[in-house]
């Protein structure tokens, strides 16, 4: 077995336990959960309340977009963040696809998305893979995202619209969100994926400013991700804005607050709100369940606050049902019957 700086790396990535080094196909070293393990730090699992059980991923829809997404080699971020509403999303024949591989830069410590460095491999058979996927499930709406790609000069904005523009050309009638990373804060490479063709552009706040580091990456920050809104906004006025923010981590109403109106001042027009759900004892802890009551209340203060629509529940994900966003129900979502 392989050692780097002391470090043991598995060959086969099916293998790696969580927080372990494997080697990918392409080459390059990864760790699994994207948290490296360091004994002695975890504290044991949390009990779930009730209102936090998802459907088991079973059914005939779920194995279709299954075999789907391994045929055309794509990954999903449902698989590779380990969200709870993988079955449910994948039996009504819908997916999140993510792009440029499924091994991200960054290593967020709320995030189980692997973490290493691709040295600039792409795929590039991706986009018209992805064209076709969106072709063979028939979607009419689909959420693009993308792991960091910090290894890349233009953080892999070109190879995101390249994306974009192969869905559309081969599905017309679909929309298209696209869920990016930061860029670090470079404008042309967030104008080449605005003007792609997208009818949303979103960037994840994912929480308070007081607890963004440790909670995302040192690159990561509070304020380029209000700078990448804005300026999506600023450079295409009629393009929706949509971000995210996950509650649980530490943070307070007021500071909950002070997030919906610095979104809103960036010019945010579409909210997510859900629960923070610890993917590996490797990963910061739940510091707080919020319950269905609360996320109404949340919700009210968003829209009070002048977003078009905030989507908020205990398993809501920045994609979830986006589709529905602008129907200004919640997404069909009615918290009072989870917390019955």
């Amino acid at each position: 077995m392989a050692q780097l700086k002391g470090i043991a790396i598995v060959t086969q990535a099916a293998v790696a336990r969580s927080g372990e080094k494997y080697l990918t196909p392409q080459g390059f070293t990864a760790v699994r959960d994207g948290i490296k393990a360091v004994p002695g730090v975890a504290r044991p699992p949390t009990r779930l309340p009730p209102w936090l059980k998802a459907r088991a991923p079973l059914g005939e829809g779920f194995r279709h977009t299954r075999a789907l997404v391994k045929e055309h080699r794509l990954a999903t971020v449902c698989e590779e963040a380990k969200c709870p509403n993988i079955g449910e999303c994948w039996n009504a024949g819908t997916a999140t696809l993510m792009l440029m591989g499924a091994v991200c830069t960054r290593a967020c410590r709320f995030c189980a998305v692997d973490t290493g460095n691709p040295h600039g491999w792409l795929d590039a058979a991706e986009p018209d893979n992805a064209a076709r996927t969106v072709e063979l499930l028939g979607l009419r709406y689909v959420v693009l995202t993308s792991v960091d790609r910090d290894d890349l000069a233009d953080g892999g904005a070109a190879h995101y619209a390249a994306c974009v523009r192969a869905i559309k050309a081969r599905n017309p009638a679909t929309a298209v969100e696209a869920l990016t990373p930061d860029f670090r804060g470079d404008e042309r490479a967030i104008a080449t994926v605005v003007d792609s063709g997208i009818e949303v552009f979103a960037q994840n706040i994912e929480t308070v400013e007081r607890l963004t580091h440790p909670v995302r990456d040192p690159r990561a920050g509070y304020q380029q991700t209000l700078a990448v809104l804005r300026y999506a906004k600023a450079h295409r006025a009629a393009l929706l804005t949509k971000s995210s923010l996950m509650l649980g981590l530490g943070e307070s109403d007021a500071e909950i607050s002070a997030t919906l109106a610095d979104l809103r001042a960036a010019g945010v027009d579409i909210l997510t709100l859900g629960q923070y759900l610890r993917p590996t004892l490797n990963h910061l802890p739940v510091e707080r369940f919020v319950t269905p009551a609360q996320f109404d209340c949340y919700r009210a203060a968003a829209l009070a606050a002048g977003f078009l629509e905030c989507v908020s529940g205990p398993l809501v994900r920045s994609s979830y049902r986006a589709e529905q966003a602008l129907k200004r129900n919640n997404a069909g979502l009615d918290n009072r019957a989870l917390a019955g």
